[in-house]
């Protein structure tokens, strides 16, 4: 927040400009002396000194996000001195009174503190104030005082529907939207970062999604053919989506969702996965029957890779040896149990599993790195011809770096671009009772119309984070459009060729909204670090792809976001290699700042294969807390919430989920995982604890009234 009710208004200046107001300064310069017209909302920035002033070093901004806009008459040296100071809400676009000594917010003028001016936002025809004379808007005569009121306070998001309107103003109510869901939008962020440079990433544009997906497609078919005829397996389940995941740990490249710079061109990931799968994938039988079956497979499949491929010949002597000692197993045991084929099965696959790793070895690097390598190639025809796009629409790239802004703190805002963006195509959409279908049409790219469909319900969501993020399109006018790019993208992402299908659920399943609740009231979380704008239950969260995902409220990859203060939900989707880099990445926040900072993580309880990453937790002397939630005892929101019914949101979890607290010195002291606090966060997993919160909204009563009682005397957190 800036204060805005110095004596030396006229002559301060800005000590420095975020990323965010670079941007926008060509936008505001329009009426630079004109405090009253609200102009294009900035990013909340960290309090600044006035011109003259000798260069302060970046701190920690107080209070909720303010803005840096004057507005209305200066405040008397009475109020001043006694802390008062005037700020104005962008959110509202209305002045409000913070007193710095009492932490008090108000949004009318101070009760007994002077004269309160005419405000021409809030009393347009000056009705409400009771000394002025005439009937139009006039100057309050000096020396009148304004009826000692009880001012009406600025609240918290979930007491503004109870308390919007001062019971002896005289004035309406308070008119504020708040969309009811499966979510808190209204929850305002706790979370400070240093400012950070725009993103040199080219805006989306339904052309180039379009492009994306079909190239993604392809590089998908070509791997499940070269694993089909190349290895003579078909390829593993999600592999693919999880190879995305893992390449994007470390890809430098300029495509946002292909590989396109990597470090290595083998995966690790998609190495291994296929080596598990050699010869044969192995599951666990139901009965004895298919016991025996898939032994015989395994054994069979292992003897056929001896006689296709080139082996040293001590390989070759063993694998047959131990192949036909199994064939002649089965043809002599009678009447053999469950256990016995397993442990046939487990004796086999020890004998033959180190000589066949060493004979395709090659082949599946091979089949490795020429994915990797045509998914470099699509990339940059993608990056081509977004280039063309760009430059048909008049916009210029980028010839040199963005300058680095000054180190100083700031409320976290949606990642920003440094290429402003183009004219969207028209786009089709129809809408029914519950959903709407988006259609876009490209003749040269797609053979038929790219169909999307978004519950009602989900695209009120979308606009109400649109509202709250996006700067450059108060019109709506490029809405549809990027719903278009961000559905489009996400359905490439998890494989959907068409609406109709639901692959990869699991990597965009969320908590339950009683977890989100009770992570809100007891931790004082604000902020999901993997998340999307179709299941995020805040309004500020990080997700895969900041590029679509900017407008709806995204601060980009959470393993590119570095804050310095905050308390955070941590659930990234399965895949090792990005649940080791995000432990890696917390570990260094919280030891590089001494301000409140805590991770509550939430991960697989796998046991097979189990994490190997598990033992950066154990060894950190971060964590304060682990709990267990069993698995089968709790429920998960279904990653697909957007197009199913909502009979069908939430989904049983058949494994357990380890969740563990992460926090540094002043974090634990802020938000510690008390007993009495995890045993509310365990109670709010319970199954059917969702259901029982919508039963009590509906009939007015409050969610937490059934443990009123027994969670009375713990604090509820501080979220300044």
């Amino acid at each position: 927040m800036n204060d805005i009710s110095s004596a030396n208004k006229d002559s301060a200046v800005s000590s420095g400009q975020s990323a965010w107001e670079q941007l926008t300064q060509s936008q505001n310069h329009d009426h630079p002396s004109s405090p009253s017209v609200p102009t294009t909302p900035t990013t909340p920035t960290t309090p600044i000194k006035s011109a003259g002033s000798p260069e302060f070093p970046a701190t920690t901004p107080l209070g909720a996000p303010g803005s840096s806009m004057n507005y209305g008459e200066e405040l008397s040296n009475e109020m001043i001195n006694m802390g008062w100071r005037k700020f104005w809400s962008k959110r509202e676009n209305r002045p409000y009174f913070w007193n710095k000594i009492t932490g008090e917010s108000l949004w009318e003028w101070p009760p007994g503190k002077g004269p309160q001016p005419f405000d021409p936002l809030t009393d347009p025809l000056g009705i409400c104030h009771g000394n002025n004379t005439g009937n139009g808007p006039s100057a309050m005569p000096s020396g009148a005082t304004t009826p000692n009121h009880n001012a009406m306070k600025r609240r918290s998001s979930e007491e503004v529907g109870s308390n919007n309107q001062h019971p002896h103003s005289g004035q309406p109510p308070l008119k504020k939207f708040i969309l009811a869901g499966p979510w808190d939008l209204e929850i305002p962020t706790n979370v400070i970062m240093f400012d950070r440079i725009p993103s040199t990433f080219p805006p989306p544009h339904p052309e180039i999604e379009a492009t994306r997906g079909m190239l993604t497609l392809k590089l998908v078919k070509t791997y499940e053919d070269l694993c089909q005829k190349r290895e003579n397996i078909k390829a593993p389940k999600d592999s693919f989506n999880r190879w995305l995941m893992e390449r994007k740990v470390t890809d430098n490249g300029m495509d946002p969702l292909l590989p396109s710079h990597c470090a290595t061109e083998i995966s690790q990931s998609m190495y291994r996965e296929i080596m598990n799968d050699m010869p044969i994938k192995i599951v666990k039988p139901k009965f004895t029957g298919d016991a025996r079956k898939q032994l015989s497979r395994y054994a069979e499949a292992a003897k056929l890779i001896l006689e296709q491929r080139p082996a040293p010949p001590e390989s070759k002597k063993v694998v047959k040896w131990v192949a036909e000692e199994t064939f002649e197993w089965l043809r002599k045991t009678v009447g053999a149990s469950y256990e016995d084929f397993q442990d046939r099965l487990a004796h086999l696959k020890r004998q033959c599993e180190p000589h066949l790793v060493q004979i395709v070895r090659g082949s599946v690097e091979t089949l490795c790195i020429k994915v990797y390598h045509l998914s470099v190639e699509y990339a940059k025809r993608i990056r081509e011809r977004h280039r063309i796009l760009l430059k048909d629409h008049g916009v210029q790239e980028l010839t040199h770096p963005l300058p680095q802004p000054m180190a100083r703190k700031v409320w976290c805002y949606p990642m920003q671009f440094s290429i402003p963006s183009t004219r969207m195509p028209a786009i089709e959409y129809t809408t029914d009772k519950d959903f709407m279908t988006i259609k876009y049409t490209h003749s040269t790219i797609l053979p038929s119309p790219d169909t999307h469909m978004i519950s009602t319900l989900h695209l009120q969501k979308l606009e109400q984070l649109y509202r709250y993020n996006c700067y450059d399109d108060k019109k709506f006018d490029l809405f549809i459009g990027r719903v278009y790019c961000m559905l489009k993208r996400y359905a490439t992402f998890l494989g959907n060729v068409n609406h109709m299908q639901r692959e990869c659920e699991l990597t965009q399943a969320s908590l339950p909204v009683a977890v989100f609740e009770c992570l809100h009231r007891h931790f004082g979380v604000t902020f999901e670090c993997f998340a999307s704008p179709l299941n995020c239950y805040f309004r500020q969260y990080c997700s895969a792809f900041g590029d679509t995902d900017s407008y709806f409220g995204s601060r980009g990859s959470f393993l590119e976001f570095k804050p310095v203060s905050g308390s955070f939900e941590v659930n990234p989707p399965y895949c090792e290699e990005l649940i080791d880099a995000t432990l890696i990445h917390i570990e260094k926040l919280l030891t590089d700042s001494t301000e409140p900072l805590s991770f509550i993580v939430f991960l697989p309880e796998w046991k097979d294969p189990p994490l190997q990453c598990l033992s950066k937790i154990d060894e950190s002397h971060f964590k304060r807390k682990q709990v267990v939630v069993m698995g089968m005892e709790h429920e998960y929101r279904h990653g697909y919430q957007y197009i199913i019914p909502k009979s069908e949101w939430n989904v049983k979890c058949m494994y357990g989920t380890l969740v563990v607290w992460l926090q540094n010195d002043a974090g634990f002291t802020k938000w510690a995982p008390t007993e009495i606090r995890v045993e509310a966060l365990l109670e709010s997993f319970r199954p059917g604890r969702e259901r029982d919160r919508d039963k009590s909204l509906h009939h007015g009563a409050s969610p937490n009234d059934n443990h009123q009682g027994k969670l009375a005397q713990e604090p509820s957190s501080d979220l300044k």
